[in-house]
């Protein structure tokens, strides 16, 4: 019997998919600072079958490197509800780690306030909730302090970090994004109707454990929290684990019926 192997390859300017016939539900990750749609290439293999991913590629990374990123979360939120809208249909959840866990929530109110359907869950991973202050600011660091403060949140390999051109691109995208998200002001939202997920670690400085729980107070529906050893990065280093745990929570609220 061959076994065919799943590969997340681009589709659109935004949208990277591992086609999965016969899928039942879908899973749509968003990239955290700096990263692009190849960070969730290896999730392929730990999904299961009945769920395709699909990761989003945002300008100003990989292939998209020469285009600028965005400086407004406003224009970015309303792209994605045109170009993602391929992808948006039938049984489909949002993973985002970091800022990619703040895209995912805004674009989920942006669908709801447009009267579009939303994802039955949030996965949203090392991010504090909307409403929590105090999270250390690195947006408008100098550059030896906002590198330094980049390098000790992990997630950058070895041979990039020792690269002095690749990591002088790689910061420019970093900053692009954390200030992109550090300026915005989030506006007072009702709970969200779906299903909420938060992980985190317990030794995240920019998503400490206490601002990672209050997501609870962001949804009416079922609330619930997976919490690993680690840094900000922890996902990074146990993959297939958080994947396992995403596919399998996937799997059982389409079970029980329970999603929103």
């Amino acid at each position: 019997m061959t076994v065919q192997t799943r590969e997340l390859v681009p589709e659109t300017p935004y949208i990277w998919r591992a086609k999965q016939p016969g899928h039942t539900h879908r899973l749509i990750c968003f990239p955290h600072a700096g990263a692009g749609a190849a960070a969730y290439a290896d999730w392929v293999r730990w999904l299961p079958p009945e769920i395709e991913l699909v990761a989003v590629q945002l300008p100003g990374r990989q292939n998209r490197i020469a285009e600028q990123p965005f400086t407004e979360v406003g224009p970015l939120v309303n792209a994605l509800t045109h170009a993602l809208r391929p992808v948006m249909d039938g049984s489909f959840s949002f993973f985002g780690h970091s800022c990619g866990a703040a895209l995912a929530y805004e674009l989920t109110t942006a669908l709801r306030a447009r009267g579009r359907r939303g994802p039955e869950q949030l996965f949203l991973s090392g991010r504090a909730a909307p409403d929590v202050t105090g999270i250390r600011q690195l947006h408008e660091l100098s550059d030896e302090e906002f590198s330094n403060a980049v390098l000790e949140l992990g997630g950058i390999d070895p041979e990039i970090a020792a690269d002095e051109f690749v990591m002088s691109v790689l910061l420019e995208v970093l900053r692009a994004d954390f200030g992109l998200w550090e300026r915005h002001q989030v506006k007072s939202e009702e709970p969200l109707d779906c299903l909420i997920t938060a992980l985190g670690s317990d030794a995240d400085p920019q998503a400490p454990l206490h601002s990672v729980r209050r997501w609870r107070q962001h949804t009416n529906a079922q609330f619930s929290e997976r919490i690993y050893a680690g840094g900000h990065f922890y996902f990074l280093e146990k993959a297939a684990e958080v994947v396992s745990f995403i596919g399998s929570k996937m799997l059982e609220s389409a079970r029980s019926g329970s999603a929103a």
